[in-house]
């Protein structure tokens, strides 16, 4: 097999300090190299399609849900602040992508909800989304995208 960025810096370790074992490196260098690498690839997506990742949080949040939700239901789902949520649904709303309304049931309240604008919009970003995520994990099998989901999922457990 060929060797990859972290074998060659395992490599040096490995002669640097032939002590230590060194193999975690190998695995938690791999994750974050492959999410920084995933997170360019996504983000170029995203902009073509016109939005930023905070952007796209929040719309895909929003029709996740299926109806309207509150800013403080948003921001905790987006794990943005109250303070930048507010800016990007100012954003959000400038573009014609969600509206902001007084809930039925507390005028003090606001409820935010797409548009049919901001609805097509995050339809077609999520499709391309998808199939540019389909195309970064499509050097592994079904299985092993299984298995992977399922070990990163164990970890995720155990370590959030």
């Amino acid at each position: 097999m060929a060797e990859d960025h972290v074998d060659q810096l395992l490599a040096q370790w490995a002669r640097q300090r032939p002590d230590l074992d060194c193999s975690p490196m190998g695995v938690l260098g791999r994750v974050a190299r492959m999410a920084a690498i995933a997170g360019r690839e996504v983000s170029d997506e995203l902009k073509e399609c016109g939005l930023l990742g905070s952007d796209f949080d929040i719309l895909a949040t929003l029709r996740r849900a299926g109806g309207p939700l509150t800013p403080t239901a948003l921001y905790q789902s987006a794990m943005l602040s109250s303070g930048a949520m507010t800016a990007r649904l100012d954003k959000l709303e400038l573009r014609g992508l969600i509206e902001r309304q007084a809930a039925p049931d507390d005028r003090r309240s606001l409820l935010v909800n797409l548009t049919e604008t901001g609805l097509a919009l995050i339809d077609q970003a999520v499709e391309r989304h998808v199939a540019n995520e389909r195309r970064l994990l499509a050097p592994l099998n079904r299985e092993e995208q299984v298995q992977l989901a399922a070990l990163l999922k164990r970890w995720l457990l155990e370590n959030e």
